[in-house]
């Protein structure tokens, strides 16, 4: 069978026309891709909990690190603050987290975990500890501790100020 000629209106896909390296390769998209993958295994418990990522995401880090300003909790948990102020609405609504105004200043709110939180996340636990154990024990203890130091130090060096001098040809 004869092969059909190109068709001239039709251009090639950008990824050959731009020199950049394969979107598989990407390591924004590897991080992507092995997030998603490690978040499949948690979110049936989640879901069962009555919890979205991002709720569970905010009561670990109000577990974590106790009372917590609107505008830190928002950086703790690497969320935006319109999408902070409607999951705080509804942990509030739920009884999970409590809201106070900031001693020091008026106008700024204060919100820690409740009974009803720590209540909450001692049932989600014991799963998501089973989770973490089947990763362990997929993925194997030492790998999976040698990738967490790795990601520690890779947030470190590219929040530095130095981080242009870290980048090779591998970016």
């Amino acid at each position: 069978m004869a092969k059909k000629p190109a068709d001239p209106n039709v251009s090639a896909p950008a990824v050959r026309q731009v020199p950049m390296r394969d979107f598989s390769r990407s390591l924004p998209m590897s991080l992507l891709r092995a997030r998603e993958a490690v978040m499949r295994q948690f979110r049936p418990s989640l879901r069962e909990h009555g919890l979205t990522e991002q709720q569970w995401r905010i009561l670990r880090a109000l577990a974590a690190i106790g009372a917590a300003e609107v505008t830190e909790l928002a950086r703790t948990a690497f969320l935006l603050g319109p999408s902070l102020s409607r999951i705080l609405r509804d942990l509030e609504a739920r009884h999970l987290i409590e809201r106070r105004t900031a001693k020091a200043d008026q106008r700024r709110s204060m919100v820690s975990i409740s009974k009803e939180g720590v209540k909450l996340m001692a049932s989600v636990a014991p799963t998501s500890e089973a989770i973490y154990a089947e990763i362990t024990q997929r993925f194997g203890a030492r790998k999976l501790a040698e990738l967490q130091q790795m990601l520690g130090e890779l947030e470190a060096c590219l929040a530095s100020g130095d981080a242009r001098d870290e980048i090779t040809d591998d970016a």
